[in-house]
């Protein structure tokens, strides 16, 4: 049962059969035959076909689809507790947006490696809002972002300020911009209204990328202050751009680890303002 409900899992959230076997590295008919069978043993319909590959998920799906989320936490509980009943290593799963994971997460992972030295941290980066979305599906234990975004079960906490600058060739009308999915994207665009500036653009998805393009002479952007290289011109935005950093985590943080995990990661920064 529970390899079905893995299957129905990965079916809900890609709305696809083809793309489910895919992840799984199963056939599609193996997919089918286990929602099949998932769906008699539950006496309901779980998805309707919307198109030739695309399957919608019905009411009943959405109820079983957050019931096989906590069971997948409830398993991975039990499957946590008999690693450390043979003195195995606590795994923590963080997902963090890209300017929180190059200039701040490092110093925070030093920290907590000290207070938890059994612990092994797995570190992931990713834009704000696909950050959001591991947390949701339960694919990680804490998530960073740098956008006030927010779903059920899960708890959005400020932590830090981080402070926007615009930088690179100032006179230039070339300007590198991330995709509208990350958090230094809107910033841009209120920053462009303010100034009524329509100007050519470069979308690059990653801060590391564009920073390296600025220090080349190509056009400028909008990053964090942290990231500007030595001798990389700048100008400073004042305290409309200094925007808040955030750390997400479930509601029912029921692992005393993980809540032993969350608030070391509260005070840390409590201290430092």
């Amino acid at each position: 049962m529970f390899k079905h409900l893995t299957t129905f899992r990965v079916a809900y959230e890609t709305r696809n059969f083809s793309k489910t076997a895919e992840i799984l590295f199963i056939s599609q008919p193996t997919v089918s035959s286990q929602m099949k069978q998932l769906e008699e043993e539950l006496q309901c319909t779980l998805f309707k076909r919307k198109g030739k590959q695309e399957m919608h998920p019905t009411k009943s799906a959405d109820t079983l689809y957050i019931r096989a989320l906590n069971l997948k936490d409830d398993w991975e509980e039990t499957q946590r507790l008999v690693r450390e009943s043979q003195e195995e290593t606590l795994i923590c799963r963080i997902s963090a947006s890209h300017t929180i994971s190059v200039y701040y997460l490092p110093e925070l992972l030093a920290h907590l490696k000290g207070i938890f030295p059994t612990v092994m941290f797995q570190i992931d980066m990713k834009n704000s809002a696909e950050v959001l979305q591991e947390m949701t599906q339960h694919h990680i234990d804490f998530g960073f972002i740098e956008m006030p975004l927010l779903a059920d079960q899960i708890q959005r906490i400020e932590i830090k300020k981080d402070q926007l600058v615009l930088a690179g060739d100032l006179t230039s009308d070339l300007w590198l911009s991330r995709e509208e999915t990350s958090g230094v994207y809107h910033y841009m665009e209120r920053y462009l209204l303010n100034e009524n500036l329509k100007p050519n653009r470069f979308v690059v998805k990653n801060n590391e990328i564009i920073i390296k393009m600025l220090e080349r002479g190509i056009g400028k952007s909008m990053i964090s202050k942290r990231g500007v290289p030595e001798n990389l011109p700048y100008k400073d935005l004042g305290k409309s751009y200094l925007r808040p950093l955030y750390l997400l985590k479930k509601h029912d943080v029921n692992q005393n680890e993980f809540e032993m995990i969350a608030k070391e990661i509260e005070n840390y920064y409590q201290k430092r303002d």
